[in-house]
């Protein structure tokens, strides 16, 4: 009897004198949106570090060129992602000098607690066409490349709060925004799946960065956090590694549509 896995495709498994081949990106062209501080900064190193050829893309010209001085090889691109023409310019420019786009991550974001009675709608728009209409906007522009070439990988920083609201901590944009945000991965998912590229969301729980600050930043507010995490205490963003390298490179091949919390057990309870 036929076995019917024989008739797939050959699987994607390195030589065993090389465990960690798969998780390489040597050579490969990423762009990294939110790359002048925090997770998007440490994207770019980490993707840097593991061979890729790495866009920096961020509204902040001064830490972006920090950066792309650290990352031989890399280039900086200053860029709205809210805004259609500048979104446009970085595609160009990338391709222009790096070369097609394989790997996006989608990571620039806002955030801001206020309770949701006295939340200004406009605030509310404006952190839903960061967080999550130009996920849609840039994942099309870019993403439509990879279709073209039928392969890519797509990663999508949503949060724990896209799946979970966030309690007592006032925060209606961002966690309606992240939500979508893990809709949007799964749809993109679904349509895109059967023409070689994948989407994936990383759902961070508190990690230490400029965004988080004024939260981590006070013994209350940190106190606050780790009652609520079962590993009692804050991420690294070096704890973020693993998952986003897995999700960018080749080790994730038949992973799309996931969202995966590196959170120290926080959706656990």
């Amino acid at each position: 009897m036929t076995n019917p896995a024989a008739t797939g495709p050959a699987p994607l498994v390195p030589p065993v004198d090389e465990p960690y081949a798969l998780f390489r990106v040597t050579g490969r062209v990423a762009v990294v949106t939110g790359a002048s501080s925090g997770i998007g900064a440490h994207t770019a190193r980490l993707l840097g570090a593991s061979g890729a050829k790495v866009a920096l893309a961020a509204r902040r010209t001064a830490p972006l060129t920090a950066l792309s001085e650290e990352l031989p090889g890399s280039l900086a691109v200053r860029c709205d992602v809210t805004l259609a023409e500048d979104r446009e310019r970085l595609v160009r420019t990338v391709t222009e000098e790096l070369g097609p786009i394989d790997i996006l991550i989608n990571n620039a974001g806002l955030s801001e607690t206020v309770p949701a009675e006295r939340q200004a709608v406009e605030s509310f728009a404006s952190i839903v066409a960061v967080n999550l209409t130009a996920v849609f906007a840039l994942s099309q522009a870019i993403g439509t490349g990879m279709l073209e070439r039928g392969h890519g990988s797509i990663v999508n920083i949503a949060s724990v709060y896209g799946t979970v609201a966030s309690g007592s901590l006032p925060q209606a944009a961002y966690t309606a925004s992240k939500g979508g945000v893990v809709n949007l991965t799964r749809q993109l998912a679904a349509e895109w799946g059967a023409r070689g590229v994948r989407v994936n969301a990383l759902c961070p729980g508190w990690f230490w960065s400029e965004m988080t600050e004024p939260m981590l930043g006070t013994d209350k507010g940190r106190a606050w956090v780790e009652r609520r995490t079962p590993m009692r205490r804050v991420g690294r963003l070096d704890e973020l590694s693993g998952a986003l390298l897995f999700l960018a490179s080749d080790a994730s091949s038949y992973v799309t549509g996931a969202s995966i919390p590196v959170d120290g057990g926080y959706l656990a309870l």
